[in-house]
Formats: structure tokens, sequence, C-alpha cells
């Protein structure tokens, strides 16, 4: 079992965005759990996902994978899928798998809940 802790925030503009902060390992035995999670908040809740890792000490690539998928469908629903504070032992897979460059990452939740979303060009 993963443990995810759940927040709903509104942002200025009146948006409702969801931040989901897991903890412990995102991995092969706990990737699909919040998968699922990501998948029912962004489907019933809020289109808009901050995922906070600051609890998440070990990722490996099916937590990756969850969490790809958790961008795509927030992307199908025109939505938005951002990730912040990310802890120092799960960045290093983030920067070796090239996916720092495919996730809008912040460094705190308030960057993330409030950030301009990254000019896709540059």
């Amino acid at each position: 079992m993963i443990h995810i802790d759940q927040k709903t925030h509104t942002t200025k503009d009146g948006k409702t965005a969801i931040v989901l902060a897991p903890s412990g390992r995102l991995d092969i035995t706990t990737a699909w759990q919040f998968r699922l999670k990501l998948q029912e908040c962004i489907s019933k809740l809020s289109p808009h996902v901050v995922v906070n890792l600051g609890q998440v000490n070990f990722i490996d690539s099916s937590g990756l994978t969850s969490l790809v998928a958790g961008m795509r469908d927030a992307d199908k629903v025109k939505g938005s899928f951002r990730i912040c504070n990310v802890h120092p032992e799960a960045k290093l897979v983030f920067e070796v798998t090239m996916m720092d460059s495919v996730f809008e990452i912040f460094e705190t939740e308030e960057e993330a809940l409030e950030g301009v979303p990254r000019d896709i060009a540059s």
C-alpha cells in the first residue's frame, strides 16, 4: 500500500487543482495504486494535478510510467500536470531518464500551483 495525501487548492483564477503527495516508494508494487488515484482525480475532481514528491525517496520505471500516464490523462482533458519538490534521491532518476525535460517540475508546491505553464517552445 502507498499512502497518498490529497488536498484541493483553488488557484487565483478560480481553477481547482488537486495536490497529491504520495509517500514512501513509487515502484512496481505501488505505482498501479498511484496510477488509479491519478486517473480518479483527473476524471472526477479536476484536470489540474500537482504531484508533490517530497516524501517519495525511491522511484523506478513503473513509478515514472504512472506519472507519464497521469500527464497524458490530464493532457487529454486540457488539464495540467505538474511535479514539485522532488526528493533528492528520486531526482537522479528523472535526470538519468531525461524525464526532467518531459514534466513540468517546480521546486515548491506553491510555485507549482501558481506557476505559469512553461512555454513548450523554450
